[in-house]
């Protein structure tokens, strides 16, 4: 499987349309059109649904473009690497990492790098843990910014000193938003809205008193934008950390937060891969990253 039919392969996956995607690619339709056959009889599966129209994505096939993608992102990234081994400082630096407000001390922390080496590029990318950690140990990934009980192994970790604080977004119009803090017996027989790894959160399991999945859990998600409109639309409670909506503008102005009480907070951890080998930009950067948030600090 070749790196090149997989760079063809993703063209037409986003084009939808192979001639199309043969004029962005600058090669023939009948040359496109065998490669793609040869790609689906090595890999033993149809990648692709054929109409008139347009061509969608099998489940196979859904299933190959991310791994292309991510096959593809890491073939850029280690040729940018080699091709600054000997020169100043330039390159890309990737980070990965949840929805958090700690996400700000970093960007204060990498400021005065964007002005000494104008070359280097960031690159940011929302996850939850899962996501993040996974990237780490592909290696399309060179830092992670994630909300953790405990950091897990095979990562370097540094704390970062900004702790989250857990809370409730929901409609003005809801009773319970007549209250200043809500408790674990406030949302008993309550719909909820859960980020997908609070399910096994221990911490938020002993706030409850019982397990979350025991909760009337409506609906969960990785990143909050989308389950906001969740919670205007009445779907249920939506847990998350406060101060990652707007809640005063166009957007989400039916909502309002409420922490919990007893408060409950989550540490913030700046981590990377063990034996991480970094290319010189992203070397820069975790120098300056263990300047300010370092054992020592």
């Amino acid at each position: 499987m070749e790196l090149r039919v997989l760079r063809y392969f993703l063209e037409v996956a986003r084009q939808g349309n192979i001639t199309r995607a043969a004029e962005a690619l600058h090669v023939t339709q009948p040359t496109l059109s065998r490669q793609l056959q040869d790609l689906e009889k090595e890999l033993g599966a149809p990648l692709f649904i054929r109409s008139k129209r347009r061509i969608e994505l099998t489940e196979a096939g859904l299933f190959l473009k991310a791994r292309a993608e991510e096959m593809t992102t890491l073939e850029e990234k280690t040729l940018d690497q080699f091709a600054h081994l000997e020169e100043f400082v330039a390159g890309d630096v990737y980070i990965g990492g949840g929805e958090t407000e700690a996400m700000k001390l970093v960007m204060e922390a990498l400021t005065p790098l964007g002005r000494a080496y104008p070359q280097v590029h960031f690159h940011f990318y929302s996850g939850n843990e899962e996501q993040t950690i996974d990237g780490l140990q592909r290696g399309t990934l060179d830092f992670g910014l994630l909300c953790l009980e405990t950091p897990p192994e095979g990562v370097v970790y540094r704390k970062i000193p900004y702790d989250d604080t857990w809370g409730i977004y929901l409609r003005k119009d809801h009773p319970l938003a007549r209250k200043d803090a809500i408790t674990a017996a406030d949302i008993a027989g309550e719909s909820v809205i859960l980020s997908r790894q609070l399910l096994n959160n221990h911490i938020f399991n002993h706030w409850l008193g019982i397990e979350a999945e025991k909760l009337n859990v409506r609906a969960t998600y990785n990143l909050i934008y989308n389950a906001a409109f969740l919670a205007e639309q009445r779907m249920g409670l939506l847990f998350s950390f406060g101060g990652l909506l707007a809640l005063d503008g166009d957007h989400h102005s039916q909502l309002t937060f409420r922490p919990l009480q007893p408060a409950l907070h989550s540490h913030n951890y700046l981590i990377w891969k063990e034996n991480q080998v970094f290319s010189r930009a992203a070397g820069v950067v975790h120098a300056r990253l263990e300047e300010v948030f370092g054992p020592h600090n």
